[in-house]
């Protein structure tokens, strides 16, 4: 019965989502670290978990939206517009590492709600 609180679309997909932001703010760490390195390629999450996570969203299919794992891949579409190949940007990156933060914390708001809410039900305490 526990676990049907926790198991709830939108809570597992809030958790999900949250896991990409980690992963993602770790590669844009990695791609700040690598500004300067010759024929370095930008990280990013790959395109394929958020196309799977929005499938398993839309069915409500809890299963898969937990089976679904975000991985580092090499950004295809960054270009280089430096002569040693780099295809870092540093403003576009420092630009995603502020939409990140606020997306992390977007997410995390909504599932310290979700269990708040979950707390006074079974309290019958706000506080």
């Amino acid at each position: 019965m526990i676990d049907a609180l926790f198991n709830q679309p939108n809570l597992v997909a809030a958790k999900r989502l949250m896991d990409v932001t980690v992963l993602r703010h770790e590669a844009i760490a990695t791609n700040l670290a690598n500004v300067e390195t010759p024929g370095y390629r930008r990280m990013d999450v790959g395109p394929a978990f958020e196309q799977q996570l929005q499938k398993a969203v839309a069915a409500r299919d809890v299963a898969s939206m937990k089976s679904i794992r975000p991985q580092l891949a090499v950004d295809a579409t960054a270009v280089s517009r430096r002569r040693d190949g780099n295809t870092v940007d540093l403003e576009s990156e420092m630009v995603r590492l502020n939409r990140n933060s606020i997306e992390y914390g977007v997410e995390a708001h909504f599932i310290t709600s979700a269990l708040l809410k979950m707390r006074h039900a079974i309290t019958g305490r706000s506080a």
